[in-house]
């Protein structure tokens, strides 16, 4: 596979004049791909009807004779002004009764019947009109499902629709009655159209309630980008990506991913320190002109598996940017480190956003490979680094990891609906387990619950509180050396404490009897080292202890192969779990310096240095943002 760069770009902020020269100097800087389109709906339909397709005729073909390749977005994201004049009801509503208001982007509901036929007509136009363009290499739908929390709508079109929802899938008042609980507090519904959104209720929704809109929300996402898909597909051979985001799990994206040919992901490693990566202070501050060392690398091995393999970086940090609450520069190199870490964990492209740096409007702020002004911005030169890099590198080879990390975005809703404690998340958990098996040098498979787990030597699976017994018979029927645990199979499908009382997993005799969540400041410290934070099981059964609290509780125990963690490890209790674990399943482990990280693909290893400082490593001094290759 070969691998690429490329941008983002928007001609129609820009003077025509200059267009020209922008695409050859893309070409000049080494990149191959050139996002265009994805906010550009008022330019292409001014009125009702009324189209011009003139800039962007032109746009393209000026790219396109310049050798470079376009990624044509659908851009649904921002319906113009006079799409809600048409339709006043089309907006999303929050869980406080509020619409959100025309302004900035992402203003509709998903559910909402006339603007979804809007946007099928505007891609249908599109794809009438570019499909079969030599120019236009592949599709990008909408922009950044999810964004500013735009998932879940209390519209009235999101209330009928999932009141039709919940009718296909319990058929009657006293199936879902029953598959709810609603004897509980007198809940029972008579019909259908008698049951409301999760919101505004005195106090907290019935859980199963709260879970099924979450699923009902996803459900809407992938139906509307299927709309997209299958249009697009009517009219070009083109591959079809989205563009995903970082630590966004509203909707489930191995199912929207399903209908597309690449998965794509937003790489912001500043911001997202600062906003989403939940890092401490103190890595907040170790790292802050680097980004966290793990949390971009878990998006990469995340989106591999969402795309089934092809995956990119549509959008990569070059600067400082504008949303997160501070937005410091990158240490000089990390851009180039960025973008090589990518490339480490199979992404076929990188494309920075932005091209140029826009001197108006809410990204203003934002950096590009260009000042606002066209002069090169500090990444350009990183970027122009990297593209000579590649050219001297082979073509990536994948490989499948001997680990794999089990990610399922029904048990996040679960966790959301119900933490049980205070900042407890199901996100939260898994990469806390994936930062562990980074800190031991290992490379990771994140694969869906459904996918195939032939081949793992170890397999970790925490946190799915959900577990349908065939995925029970089939992980322990992998081969694999497996951790599960907490909370796992602490509900059925629709959200009650199963009887037997959990786990049930076969071969392994443990039950967890009661929980507890624990407050951030009481951790409970664990025998031989690290401690248990947040959320402890009282476990009974006659499985082998494993770890044990200073006070001689049973924490984790194990059966064969099959282990059971029965509460939220801090970083040494897990440390300690992967210490364990690997060698059982014949993986060799690295002790690794602070900040320093490592990924194998099929004919080479990445070293990468995170930190701001030289570090001593086994293969040498690495620099700081340093990336060293070795051939395998």
């Amino acid at each position: 596979m070969r691998r690429t760069l490329g941008t983002c770009y928007y001609p129609e902020h820009w003077p025509r004049e200059i267009w020209e020269e922008d695409a050859r100097r893309m070409a000049e800087a080494g990149l191959t791909w050139v996002r265009i389109g994805e906010f550009a709906w008022k330019r292409i339909e001014p009125q009702p009807g009324q189209f011009d397709w003139q800039w962007l005729d032109e746009a393209i073909d000026i790219l396109g004779a310049a050798g470079l390749k376009v990624v044509l977005g659908t851009p649904t994201a921002t319906p113009p002004r006079w799409m809600l004049s048409k339709h006043p009801d089309m907006l999303a509503v929050d869980a406080e009764g509020r619409p959100r208001r025309f302004g900035s982007r992402r203003h509709y509901c998903f559910s909402h019947q006339g603007s979804l036929e809007e946007c099928r007509r505007i891609v249908t136009r599109m794809a009438e009109r570019y499909g079969r363009n030599p120019h236009v290499a592949a599709w990008q739908t909408d922009n950044e499902y999810g964004c500013h929390d735009t998932v879940i709508s209390y519209s009235d079109a999101a209330r009928q629709a999932f009141r039709d929802w919940l009718a296909q899938r319990y058929q009657s008042p006293s199936a879902l009655n029953r598959a709810w609980g609603n004897v509980f507090w007198s809940m029972e519904y008579d019909a259908f159209d008698e049951i409301d959104l999760p919101n505004l209720t005195v106090t907290e929704p019935n859980p199963a309630h709260a879970l099924a809109f979450r699923r009902f929300s996803s459900d809407q996402v992938v139906a509307f980008n299927r709309a997209q898909t299958e249009i697009i597909r009517a009219h070009s051979d083109a591959p079809i990506a989205h563009n995903y985001m970082g630590r966004e799990i509203a909707f489930d994206h191995f199912a929207v991913g399903a209908d597309l040919d690449i998965s794509s992901w937003d790489s912001y490693p500043l911001g997202f320190l600062e906003d989403r990566a939940g890092a401490s202070p103190e890595i907040q501050r170790r790292y802050m002109r680097q980004g966290d060392p793990d949390f971009q690398a878990f998006h990469h091995d995340l989106y591999r598996a969402v795309g089934r393999g092809r995956w990119w970086v549509m959008e990569q940090q070059p600067g400082p940017v504008n949303w997160a609450p501070y937005n410091p520069a990158p240490l000089p190199g990390m851009v180039r480190l960025w973008t090589w870490e990518a490339f480490a964990h199979g992404a076929e492209a990188v494309c920075y956003f932005r091209w140029r740096q826009a001197p108006f409007a809410q990204e203003q702020m934002h950096s590009g490979l260009l000042r606002p002004d066209s002069a090169d911005a500090p990444a350009m030169g990183e970027a122009c680094e990297v593209a000579k890099e590649l050219a001297e590198r082979p073509d990536v080879a994948p490989r499948q990891a001997e680990v794999a990390l089990l990610f399922d975005y029904d048990a996040a809703w679960a966790w959301d609906v119900q933490p049980h404690g205070a900042g407890l998340s199901y996100f939260g958990l898994v990469l806390d387990h994936y930062r562990a098996l980074r800190r031991a040098g290992l490379s990771v498979d994140i694969v869906a619950s459904q996918s195939a787990l032939d081949g793992y030597r170890l397999i970790l699976a925490p946190g799915l509180m959900h577990m349908p017994e065939d995925l029970k018979a089939r992980l322990a029927a992998s081969g694999a050396e497996l951790l599960i645990g907490p909370r796992s199979a602490a509900r059925d499908g629709e959200f009650s404490i199963p009887i037997p009382l959990p786990p049930a997993f076969p071969g392994l005799d443990v039950t967890v009897s009661r929980v507890e969540s624990l407050r951030p400041d009481m951790p409970v410290l664990l025998n031989g080292g690290g401690r248990i934070v947040g959320y402890l099981e009282e476990l009974e059964g006659s499985a082998e202890p494993v770890l044990q609290t200073e006070n001689g509780q049973i924490v984790a125990q194990r059966a064969g192969s099959i282990t059971y963690m029965g509460g939220l490890g801090d970083d040494a209790a897990l440390d300690r779990l992967i210490a364990d674990l690997a060698p059982r399943a014949g993986i060799d482990t690295r002790v690794l310096p602070e900040g320093v990280r490592i990924r194998e693909t099929g004919a080479e290893r990445f070293w990468f240095n995170h930190n701001a400082t030289d570090v001593a490593t086994e293969i040498g001094t690495l620099p700081p943002a340093g990336v060293h290759i070795e051939a395998l």
